[in-house]
């Protein structure tokens, strides 16, 4: 093993109170490279350690809640800008001591506490609607009236404006400008999402959305560093791209050298509050056509020669603070990685993705189970037959169910081509998969069913699948469904295989 191998897994030893179920749902890595997956970063340790309630001794410690709520306040509330670092450095240490519990009493008391002054607000609204607005056809009046007649409208929407804002934007705004507070704000709005996901709690909601609002203004593209990550990179670097690549994990080092190598590219979007770590990061594969499946960009082939690629296509997108949820960085990050391999690669004329759909056997598989128990609701209310429920929809073609129930072995037989595919889908170990005839009757409609997911599906009017969603909101287009695309475990549980191309025009 060459010394940068040697200097990533050194730096990627497991060590206690690590819990990897934090790092989101990463599949396990081979040999070594699992220790690498399971550990946290290093430069993250100074904070994670406090989220593991460590002491600087090392011991285990809780704070008492109500010593760190008055540090918070103090944060908040002090004006003394030489013991302002001292405060927050206390505040964020304390927070990250408490338990998961009082951490959510805590930022509930912030949200609700240290939020706008209403009865401010209302004593404004009732000024400003007392005033009267001069109109224009009334004759002519001085200048002076008018400046004196819109001075007292612009000083009631000034303190309108002040009003308006939460106390609470003192505290994040403080931790914007304090050494590693952007990342504790990150981390911070993290818990809130997890707090939200449990319980729907308004003021918890109206926090969210103005720390949403603050980071997005924080983290414009204006101030945000575009990288080129190479093997050349520091090693712990490297280790970061390992433990946040979610879309299709590195299995050794061979495999992320080979991601950095020749006929391949990757770019992270860096903050230089965060430094050494890429807020969100995207790999590229240069190759002659659009890719049709991931076994083409991940395995072990030689690449083609740089200067005969004619496509870039984006095989995956990582985020790495769940806390920035939300925050559209990859937006950006695509149009910046565009600019800049057009300039360097003038023959590059394609850019493509090769995405998952990791929404679509859950919708189809919810489909397939409500339409299979109305079919038996139907039968029980309407033995001797007659016209079906409104809600009932046969999602197969004719051919297409003939096919099935003909190629299906007895085990998968059911009443109709759905409980057919419904029970094929949900086998053990995806047999399906290993009959070259079941592949043949499944082809069909899982082709034609999942370009209706993508296509016609929607939540508010947007797409249903959430990477479809990022890709059309970016103004990429739908190119190509592809069968057997992934093969993997998670492809075929999220998508039973299927990966879709998406262009950028």
């Amino acid at each position: 093993m060459n010394k940068k191998g040697l200097s990533i897994l050194m730096r990627t030893k497991m060590r206690p109170g690590n819990d990897p179920s934090k790092l989101s749902s990463f599949s396990p890595l081979s040999n070594e490279i699992n220790q690498m997956m399971t550990d946290p970063p290093r430069k993250q340790r100074s904070i994670d350690d406090s989220r593991s309630n460590f002491s600087a001794s090392g011991n285990h410690y809780e704070r008492n809640f109500d010593i760190v709520k008055e540090s918070m306040g103090l944060a908040i509330s002090l004006n003394k800008t030489e013991s302002l670092d001292v405060v927050l450095d206390d505040f964020s240490e304390g927070y990250f001591s408490l338990s998961n519990e009082n951490r959510k009493k805590l930022v509930t008391v912030l949200a609700k506490e240290y939020d706008l002054n209403r009865i401010q607000v209302r004593e404004l609204l009732k000024q400003y609607l007392g005033l009267e607005l001069r109109s224009g056809n009334e004759g002519e009046s001085s200048n002076v009236d008018d400046e004196n007649m819109f001075s007292t409208f612009y000083r009631i929407e000034r303190n309108l404006r002040q009003a308006l804002k939460p106390t609470y934007n003192v505290l994040f705004e403080r931790l914007n400008n304090h050494p590693a507070g952007l990342k504790f704000l990150s981390l911070l709005r993290a818990d809130i999402l997890s707090f939200l996901g449990e319980e729907n709690i308004p003021s918890l909601r109206a926090l969210d959305s103005c720390l949403k609002e603050k980071l997005s203004a924080w983290l414009s593209p204006a101030v945000l560093e575009l990288h080129q990550i190479t093997w050349d990179d520091s090693a712990s670097l490297l280790e970061k791209i390992v433990t946040y690549e979610a879309v299709h994990p590195i299995s050794n080092l061979l495999d992320l050298k080979r991601r950095l190598g020749v006929g391949r590219r990757c770019f992270g979007y860096f903050h230089p509050a965060i430094p050494g770590e890429p807020l969100i990061f995207i790999e590229v594969a240069l190759l002659k056509n659009v890719a049709q499946t991931i076994q083409e960009v991940l395995l072990d082939v030689p690449s083609i020669p740089e200067h005969e690629a004619a496509c870039a296509l984006f095989y995956s997108i990582s985020s790495t603070q769940p806390g920035l949820a939300g925050i559209n960085l990859g937006k950006f990050l695509i149009k910046r990685m565009i600019t800049l391999v057009k300039r360097d690669m003038p023959q590059v004329s394609t850019f493509a993705t090769l995405s998952p759909i990791p929404g679509f056997m859950q919708w189809l598989l919810s489909k397939l189970a409500s339409q299979s128990v109305m079919a038996k609701v139907d039968n029980m209310e309407q033995p001797t037959g007659g016209p079906g429920s409104a809600f009932q929809e046969n999602l197969l073609e004719p051919d297409e169910e003939r096919m099935l129930k003909n190629s299906s072995p007895v085990t998968y037989a059911g009443k109709n081509g759905m409980e057919v595919m419904l029970n094929l889908l949900t086998s053990k170990n995806y047999e399906w998969t290993s009959s070259a005839e079941l592949l043949s009757a499944l082809k069909p409609p899982l082709m034609r069913l999942c370009a209706r997911y993508l296509l016609q599906e929607k939540k508010r009017g947007k797409a249903l699948d959430s990477v479809a969603n990022f890709h059309l909101q970016n103004g990429a287009m739908v190119e190509r469904l592809n069968w057997m695309a992934d093969r993997s475990e998670k492809g075929l549980h999220q998508s039973g295989g299927i990966m879709v191309n998406y262009v950028y025009r």
